[in-house]
């Protein structure tokens, strides 16, 4: 995941969602359109709509098409998973105090974790009260915005809308986003000279889950092989990871394969860490459901690690019981030891 075009690939998701400038110029104000009076709200233009997927069709670049899933809402933040094709990305926005701000994004995030009551890492004004034309503010970086018409004509494969439209101009570039009332952001424009990307809702899918398809491993200890299965697994707004992956993993695929968790083992937590660990805690059914000697235990353990490491991306997993180290008849753990992913014994089922 460490291609040049995936870099690119996220540069333009920002660029295109956030805007990509760096003057401080105020740009023209659109006078050319009777302006509506009515006072609309943030929440008018950019409602948090639950398991909504917005799907863009773009021009002028191969990355500027993209999917737009909202993965969780906590009281005034929405998480929002944005996938163009060559990477996918979280952002987190925050309605509060009058300004739609996102507060935190990162990159190449093909794992579901609520990142909304974690720590921020920006703080860019997406929509700014009062709605009206003229009314602009000054980003971090310098930066202004300003809000340039309040029903421009703008059409998408979608339909037309009378949007707002919030203008960000650098010294050779500009980006308008437009919004629609009671739908969002329905399409962005970045322009730079002749080159133009453009973004433009052409579909919007309510009550659809987002799906992901994850690599589950199973142990078979005739043979003394570990097989996995790719499952699809759906998603729905501020739906648990830990939830879904547990049931999951308890529904034993066809084949030869012994089973993983026990019908009472619960996934108490489930998270990735700073230190580019997942940290999973079970239930104390784990090991008194398991009936295992030390062979078939050491087969559940590396099922465990290679099915939540292979889903975060990472090759460390902590296992923790009742959040304390691992431990049973045949195993031992220190509090920070961690299991290693080793895909050496594994086979497609």
């Amino acid at each position: 995941m460490k291609k040049v075009f995936l870099v690119l690939s996220l540069f333009l998701v920002f660029m295109l969602l956030d805007g990509c400038s760096t003057k401080n110029d105020k740009p023209p104000v659109d006078d050319s359109k009777p302006q509506d009076t009515q006072q609309l709200t943030i929440q008018d233009y950019y409602p948090f709509k639950d398991n909504t997927t917005y799907i863009y069709e773009g021009e002028g670049n191969e990355f500027a098409a993209y999917t737009a899933a909202v993965d969780y809402i906590q009281d005034n933040r929405i998480q929002i998973r944005s996938n163009n094709g060559g990477t996918e990305m979280v952002r987190v926005l925050e309605n509060s105090k009058g300004a739609l701000t996102l507060i935190y994004s990162q990159g190449e995030t093909y794992y579901r974790e609520n990142l909304t009551q974690g720590h921020t890492n920006k703080e860019e004004i997406l929509l700014k009260e009062p709605l009206k034309v003229g009314n602009s503010w000054t980003l971090a970086d310098g930066r202004k915005r300003i809000i340039t018409n309040l029903t421009a004509e703008v059409t998408t494969p979608l339909g037309a809308y009378k949007a707002l439209e919030v203008t960000t101009e650098g010294e050779k570039d500009k980006t308008q986003d437009y919004y629609a009332p009671d739908i969002g952001l329905v399409k962005t424009v970045f322009t730079s000279n002749d080159f133009v990307v453009t973004s433009a809702l052409s579909k919007l899918e309510d009550n659809v889950p987002l799906t992901q398809t994850v690599k589950f491993f199973y142990p078979n200890v005739n043979d003394d092989k570990l097989y996995y299965i790719n499952k699809k697994l759906t998603f729905k707004t501020n739906d648990l990871t830990k939830t879904v992956i547990e049931k999951a993993f308890k529904e034993l695929p066809n084949g030869e394969v012994e089973k993983v968790l026990g019908p009472n083992v619960k996934i108490n937590s489930l998270y990735l860490n700073k230190d580019n660990a997942v940290y999973i805690d079970f239930s104390k059914e784990l090991t008194k459901e398991m009936n295992a000697g030390s062979g078939y235990e050491s087969m559940i353990l590396q099922s465990i690690t290679n099915t939540i490491g292979t889903y975060y991306g990472v090759d460390k997993v902590c296992i923790t019981i009742e959040s304390n180290p691992y431990s049973s008849g045949h195993y031992v753990m220190n509090k920070g030891e961690f299991f290693k992913v080793d895909l050496t014994n594994s086979y497609e089922l």
